[in-house]
């Protein structure tokens, strides 16, 4: 217990890590390595979404993204449309639990992208805003193909 009152230096030691890597494996490497690591989160979200509808499926999935540090919500489209009737939903992040890593390797985000387009197979997935860019929030807008 209060681990949580020390200095936490995991962002660094990550980015330092995959630095290091990067140096190591060269840069056409190192984007295979960080999309197999996203592949595998896909495969994971996916099991774990299970068959559910749309709505059922987004709710899981915002439940296990705000798990993992990204205080994440959703809703329909159009908001007034009950969400067990939708087929399109914005997915919101208001914290990036890798955001410090984001910043050096940007990549990472269109694995994060694509990595939601395989959790959600039957789906197209967009991305709406981008807290690299700026913004104070990532958005996605999720549509049943």
């Amino acid at each position: 217990m209060g681990r949580d009152r020390f200095p936490d230096h995991h962002d660094s030691f990550a980015i330092d890590l995959l630095d290091t890597l990067s140096e190591t494996v060269g840069k056409d490497q190192m984007r295979v390595i960080l999309r197999k690591q996203w592949e595998r989160k896909a495969l994971e979200y996916q099991q774990k979404l299970g068959r559910g509808s749309l709505a059922e499926r987004v709710a899981q999935l915002v439940k296990l993204r705000a798990a993992e540090g990204y205080m994440a919500e959703y809703y329909p489209l159009p908001e007034d449309t009950d969400p067990m009737q939708a087929t399109r939903f914005i997915l919101t992040e208001y914290n990036c639990a890798i955001s410090q890593v984001a910043e050096t390797f940007p990549s990472i985000c269109d694995n994060e992208l694509e990595m939601f387009a395989v959790a959600l197979k039957d789906c197209q997935v967009e991305r709406t805003h981008w807290l690299v860019n700026g913004e104070h929030r990532c958005g996605y807008l999720i549509e049943a193909a």
